[in-house]
């Protein structure tokens, strides 16, 4: 491969990587309206947008070493072409279960993408300071990517209609199928390296499990029996997944690896940093638009000072990290988000420049966490667990994005429910209580002064709910900044780029 090539390279894994983070909160801002005209309810609309997530984190330990047997370049080149057909699939979905079915398509699309994309980098550059900096530039678009999906929907919506969040997929897909085929360096295999399809299967259903477990005890009128069977079959499939790990020869994913703390705490980092910052756009987007009466497009760029700092922090958290180690950074990004986003709980309504200001903080923050998280990882695997690592690293990122979603969603959800308190003698349907959507939906069908009178009590309950996620966020990631300080002794461990430069 050309020299120069090696920026193209980073160009089309990125690319690749920036659609896969986006259609993980694209829909956000999509989701009152998309809601609305599908006819969705709560618990379709909170599988709509986790299906994506939980597929791609079960998928990803299997797919990465898969990577290691096949080569990087193949797995990528079909993810991508998966990715395409789901978008189309998707934007034209007529029902709620189709869309779900397609978002479950986008899943495996991206989970063949996804540790390609950081082999690929790892493997491209070879100079230990232009990887730290690609890697920051892998990892400002994996914090900012998922960040900046709330204002590209907030855009189309104000223009198109909902489907056009997934057709916008098409085209870059296309482009980027092209020069990849051409330009991504062919990487041998292993033949011999064994998939565990079964292993792979075992991990994607107990996250599943338990995430509908979680789901559906948070639900107005749960199903305890749905919800206890649910959980008991995710909790039986982890345990037998980790039990075979143990003893293959060849693990999906290595535990001994999680001695190691620096590579522990950037797992931590990832997966408390994505939660964070997936589940508070979810209750954020919808805050601006259904109590604040923002239009999509609004809310989406009052949202963009969170990826704009973190695209900012990412790059410069690179070229940093060799100096100063990844622990450092990401104790100081976590507590320096956890301070962002208390601030913006504290300053809620006091005036927009210091909400702008509290976001921008909380954006620095998690640009810099990840950015630390994805070096910690990759540089405290050996070189021939490249594929592993970086599927661990994926998985971290995405499986915290569906936790924030299921646990997060989850806050709001039971805390809204127990505020609503609906207008005495008045025969509304109980839905109200699910969702402050289908409240607003109820209201359309009432007298003007009832309804006026739901939707306020509805918005009430919505601003509750609200301040216990934001609350319940900030508290995960000031307690494990806090941890990692701890566990680290308050000290930084021997540099990313020093410990990536003993690999050679």
């Amino acid at each position: 491969m050309l020299p120069q090539n090696r920026w193209l390279v980073l160009a089309i894994v990125s690319s690749a990587l920036l659609l896969i983070v986006v259609d993980m909160t694209v829909l956000y801002t999509a989701l009152p309206r998309l809601t609305h005209d599908l006819g969705a309810s709560a618990s379709e609309k909170l599988w709509i947008v986790n299906a994506y997530a939980l597929v791609v984190a079960g998928l990803l330990p299997g797919l990465g070493t898969l990577g290691d047997r096949l080569g990087h370049k193949k797995p990528f080149i079909v993810g991508l072409a998966v990715f395409g057909v789901a978008s189309l699939v998707a934007a034209y979905a007529p029902t709620p279960v189709v869309l779900i079915g397609a978002r479950v398509l986008l899943a495996v699309g991206a989970a063949l993408m996804m540790p390609a994309t950081l082999s690929i980098i790892r493997l491209t550059f070879t100079d230990e300071r232009e990887r730290a900096l690609a890697i920051g530039v892998w990892a400002a678009i994996a914090s900012g990517g998922a960040a900046i999906g709330p204002v590209l929907g907030g855009f189309l919506l104000e223009y198109f209609w909902w489907g056009s969040v997934f057709l916008i997929n098409v085209p870059i897909v296309a482009i980027a199928l092209m020069l990849g085929i051409v330009v991504l360096p062919n990487s041998p295999g292993n033949p011999r390296h064994p998939w565990d399809a079964l292993g792979s299967f075992q991990i994607m259903v107990g996250l599943v499990g338990l995430a509908y477990a979680v789901k559906e005890t948070s639900k107005r009128e749960p199903s305890l029996e749905a919800g206890f069977a649910a959980a008991v079959i995710g909790a039986v499939a982890l345990v037998a997944f980790v039990r075979r790990q143990r003893r293959s020869p060849h693990p999906l994913i290595d535990f001994s690896l999680f001695r190691n703390e620096a590579f522990s705490s950037g797992v931590a980092a990832a997966l408390v940093a994505s939660a964070s910052i997936v589940g508070i756009e979810l209750v954020l987007s919808q805050q601006l638009q259904l109590v604040d009466g923002f239009s999509p497009l609004e809310a989406g760029f009052f949202i963009l000072p969170i990826p704009l700092a973190a695209f900012v922090a990412g790059p410069l958290t690179g070229t940093l990290l060799p100096r100063l180690g990844a622990e450092v950074v990401l104790r100081s990004g976590l507590l320096l988000a956890a301070a962002g986003l208390a601030a913006y709980l504290l300053l809620h309504g006091v005036g927009t420049p210091a909400q702008i200001a509290s976001l921008v903080v909380l954006g620095l923050g998690i640009g810099a966490s990840m950015t630390a998280a994805s070096s910690a990882i990759m540089f405290n695997a050996p070189p021939e667990r490249a594929g592993m690592a970086a599927s661990i690293e994926e998985v971290s990122f995405e499986l915290g994005g569906a936790i924030g979603i299921a646990v997060l969603g989850s806050v709001m959800s039971i805390v809204y429910t127990a505020f609503l308190a609906l207008p005495e003698g008045a025969a509304i349907s109980p839905m109200a209580r699910d969702s402050l959507d289908e409240a607003l939906i109820l209201a359309e069908k009432l007298p003007p002064e009832l309804a006026g009178e739901l939707v306020m009590r509805a918005r009430l309950a919505f601003e509750q709910a609200f301040t216990a996620v934001v609350f319940v966020a900030t508290a995960m990631m000031f307690v494990t900044g806090s941890a990692i300080w701890w566990l680290t002794g308050g000290r930084s461990s021997t540099p990313a780029g020093s410990r990536q430069a003993s690999h050679h």
